[in-house]
């Protein structure tokens, strides 16, 4: 017995001291290996800077033409009617582009969002001006952006990483094609985080994007160039992704509305991903909007038969009109908690708020409670994101600078199984949401693994969809995640992002709406916050929400799999009703 427990002790000794090492090796290693990447990341940067520079010439060249053009009446127009005066030829294709040209340079420079222009976006122009009106489409003229993973021929998709710098698109993905054959001009990319695996918004080629509200937080990821961009009205429409929330978090944090899709009803052809071939937990893409009415707007123009013949495996299904314009009442559940992290006082009180406001209205308003969050959290989505031990992102990291938003999660995928499995062990009775996070990783890649955890998930769907039925919900509301972390915090706090990635797991269209910000009595109460577990993950969602009267506050609006129509249904009935009635003080 003796001499068990001194090789227990040698090894606690050992294995840090072979910890340190290793690290050392890699970083050795590492140095090395990122040679390539010190080259490529100035070129692109030094790209970016003259695609910028030739913006600024587009803008000055439109503005000749237009010496007395005031932007302000333009760029205050909800999208609905922007379009309405463009296809009544009210406004000039030349003054809106070069109001949002001007816009969105000025934003950039206050908060760092843009990492491309789209130069081809002049070429388009003309050409949409020799349309017939009976040829103009639903988005026609609009200048709209896009986040960088969205294929653009001539221009790098680079998901944050070097490796995939210099390597062109070679044709339009197939969303960007459905845009612009509606009439829409997209004009600038936006950033993003490394890898699209992080809510935070910052890569090692184009830095870090802040949130326009609160230049001390971040603006959410990974669509954060967008949300950021669209907050300040640098755009009227962008084009994100979703993950885990990649949508929805820079929508909730900026203030604006943003909407993740079913899997598979928007093609995700063209639309380039660190980590390609997730089944569990897919990425798709979505759009970004001031307003539910242009998000549903953007899906009228998406959802058509020609984003069918380009991408076939996408199901043609249009846009049920009916479903969103009607107004009959809803029966929906909510849920103020997910019973895994605690929500701020500002998250709670804004589902109070709404949920009220949608009692009074005449909907019927039921208590819902998530099953089994703790487990869906590590057990399923975790191990989803990471089905393949984190093989596939360490591949594509190999050559490249790590971010210090992604450190901590390449750090743990790069330690070998036995050593995760020996900390998991010795985190386990102090804080063991990190030991789960560590345990999750373990063993994990092999066939009989994955077709486990293929089947988990399909069984947590189904408990959630029985509950969901036996309560015969038509939709359901939630927390967004809020309000703004400050920018590094949201790797400390990743566990409170699961208010969204839930939905990721479960396929739901999601989507988020704006409804209050934080008032000084959410502040104060924020002082008594201890969360759940009294980690450090509730204490760091703690820290990084505080300091922030002002900023927005959303909730989230849910439906079941393929009734996005329903969802915006949903969030335009929460929308109006904010709008019709302020909130008491």
């Amino acid at each position: 017995m003796p001499g068990v427990i001194w090789l227990s002790h040698l090894l606690v000794v050992l294995l840090p001291v072979a910890l340190l090492g290793a690290v050392w090796l890699g970083t050795t290693m590492l140095f090395w290996w990122q040679a390539p990447a010190r080259s490529k990341i100035p070129r692109a940067q030094k790209r970016r800077e003259e695609a910028l520079r030739r913006m600024a010439a587009l803008a000055e060249r439109l503005r000749q033409q237009e010496p007395e053009l005031d932007p302000k009446p333009i760029l205050e127009l909800p999208l609905e009617k922007l379009v309405q005066k463009l296809l009544a030829d009210e406004l000039s294709l030349e003054s809106v582009l070069c109001s949002y040209l001007e816009e969105a340079m000025k934003i950039h420079q206050e908060v760092n969002c843009l990492t491309d222009f789209l130069d081809e976006c002049e070429e388009q122009l003309q050409a949409l001006k020799k349309l017939k009106k009976s040829e103009r489409g639903l988005l026609y003229g609009v200048p709209i952006s896009l986040k960088d993973v969205y294929d653009c021929m001539g221009h790098d998709s680079t998901c944050g990483l070097a490796q995939f710098l210099e390597k062109p698109a070679a044709k339009d993905g197939v969303i960007v094609q459905v845009l612009k054959a509606q009439g829409a001009i997209p004009f600038v990319k936006t950033n993003i985080s490394q890898m699209l695996l992080s809510f935070d918004c910052s890569n090692p080629i184009y830095g870090q994007t802040l949130n326009p509200q609160n230049l001390k937080k971040t603006s959410g990821g990974s669509s954060g160039g967008e949300g950021a961009l669209l907050a300040k009205g640098g755009s009227i429409l962008g084009m994100g992704t979703d993950t885990g929330g990649s949508i929805r978090i820079p929508a909730s944090f900026c203030g604006v509305c943003g909407i993740r899709v079913t899997g598979y009803r928007l093609s995700n052809s063209g639309v380039a991903s660190a980590v390609k071939g997730r089944k569990t937990v897919i990425t798709v893409p979505g759009p970004l909007a001031w307003d539910v009415e242009s998000l549903a707007l953007c899906l009228r123009a998406l959802l058509s038969e020609h984003m069918h013949r380009l991408d076939p495996t996408v199901p043609f299904l249009p846009f049920r009109e009916e479903v969103y314009s009607s107004n009959r009442p809803l029966r929906i559940g909510y849920y103020e908690s997910d019973g895994f992290t605690h929500p701020s006082p500002s998250m709670a009180r804004a589902v109070k708020l709404t949920s009220r406001l949608l009692r009074d209205a005449g909907h019927q308003v039921i208590p819902f409670s998530v099953p089994r969050t703790e487990y869906a959290f590590f057990n399923l989505f975790k191990r989803s994101l990471f089905a393949d031990g984190g093989a596939s992102l360490l591949e594509k990291i190999k050559g490249d600078i790590v971010d210090p938003s992604m450190k901590n999660t390449v750090t743990s995928l790069r330690l070998p199984d036995s050593l995760k499995c020996f900390l998991a062990w010795i985190w386990k009775n102090i804080e063991p949401r990190l030991s789960q996070d560590l345990e999750m990783l373990c063993g994990v890649g092999t066939p009989k693994k994955l077709w486990e955890l293929h089947k988990a998930v399909e069984e947590y769907q189904q408990e959630f969809i029985a509950k969901w039925r036996s309560l015969d919900l038509d939709v359901l509301l939630s927390p967004a995640l809020d309000p703004a972390f400050g920018v590094g915090y949201p790797a400390k706090a990743q566990t409170s992002s699961f208010y969204l990635g839930l939905y990721n797991l479960l396929n739901f269209p999601a989507g988020v709406v704006p409804v209050t910000t934080v008032t000084p009595q959410d502040e104060k109460e924020l002082a008594f916050y201890r969360g759940y577990y009294r980690d450090r993950f509730d204490r760091s969602f703690q820290e990084t929400v505080r300091g922030s009267v002002g900023l927005s506050v959303a909730v989230q609006c849910i439906a079941l799999p393929w009734e996005e129509e329903l969802c915006l249904r949903f969030m335009k009935e929460v929308e109006t009703l904010v709008k019709n009635k302020m909130e008491p003080e």
